[in-house]
């Protein structure tokens, strides 16, 4: 069986910590099996991890045992990873086991040196001393996560669900992966090891000002809104909402609203066998040929090849 090692260090963050073991952990195969075998190591018998404290049962030496181990964020991040660990990151990373990160978690696998060359993510809001402080890490702070083969970066908590949920799918099928998704009562992402199927609207965390709105688009975004039809929903005037939208989202209403249609374009395409023309109608699109150019643009292939690709991936 695959097991899962989640690796508590000191001052851990607790969300990043429970994510993994909580999605893996519930995971089953058809027959019923549990998918993972999921342990927690520890630096330490007993972690503080902010207001909590964490006992664990697993020393480092069980990381040489696993197929996976997912580093959870710090709250601390300024502060250096333990040695021990980050030994046995490297010892674990050069036999094969695959390695992610939570959130911040990219600044001890960055430390470790396991990210030196290659394209990562973390939480936007680090991501520049992420930058700074390992030039030779390739950061890309607009995306959900990257998988890189055996080493997969995520960006804050929510990404790390979405990120657990894609390593299922890459391991156990898109099957497997949807059961588990409903588990944790959250939506099954696009592939987001390839930056272009990536389509999100950043930042992580929905402005407070403009989080009625954006959810009242995620449920309108099928009807033919227009701009006035979204200063309308957000009680305000049109002008304020460009005003608002560039200064909290660094986007236009209408272009987050085109993101919208095109994820919920992407889920049907991985769900349904609804032909590219009812899928353009159904999210909200003009026309098919309006559908294609905006979805290539942010996807960046056509709907076919994306449709394609999920499915032979999944």
């Amino acid at each position: 069986m695959h097991t899962v090692a989640a690796l508590a260090l000191p001052d851990t963050i607790a969300f990043d910590l429970a994510t993994p073991m909580e999605v893996f952990r519930r995971a089953r195969m058809p027959d019923g099996r549990a998918a993972y075998r999921v342990v927690v190591c520890g630096t330490e018998p007993l972690l503080d991890a902010g207001p909590i404290r964490i006992a664990t049962d697993h020393g480092l030496d069980e990381l040489a045992r696993a197929d996976t181990i997912v580093v959870p964020g710090r709250h601390d991040i300024t502060v250096p990873t333990p040695p021990d660990a980050l030994e046995s990151l490297r010892v674990a990373a050069a036999a094969g086991t695959r390695v992610a990160s939570i959130c911040v978690g990219a600044f001890t696998l960055a430390e470790a040196g396991l990210l030196d060359g290659r394209p990562a993510t973390t939480h936007w809001a680090a991501s520049d001393l992420l930058a700074q402080r390992y030039p030779r890490v390739d950061v890309d702070p607009q995306v959900l996560y990257v998988d890189d083969g055996p080493v997969l970066t995520s960006a804050g908590a929510s990404a790390g669900l979405d990120l657990c949920l894609h390593m299922i799918r890459r391991d156990h099928g898109t099957a497997v992966a949807a059961d588990a998704a409903r588990l944790a009562v959250a939506p099954l992402h696009r592939d987001g090891g390839q930056a272009q199927f990536i389509v999100h609207n950043p930042p992580d965390l929905a402005p407070a000002t403009l989080e009625p709105l954006l959810g009242w688009i995620e449920e309108h975004a099928h009807e033919p809104l227009t701009l006035a039809d979204l200063a309308t929903a957000g009680r305000m005037s049109t002008r304020s909402l460009h005003r608002r939208f560039h200064a909290e989202t660094g986007q236009s209403p209408v272009e987050w609203l085109t993101r919208v249609r095109v994820r919920h374009a992407q889920e049907l395409l991985e769900t349904t066998d609804h032909a590219v023309e009812t899928i353009s109608d159904r999210v909200g699109f003009a026309s098919p040929n309006t559908f294609r150019t905006h979805f290539r643009r942010l996807a960046g292939v056509n709907p076919r090849t994306y449709r394609t690709t999920f499915r032979n991936g999944g």
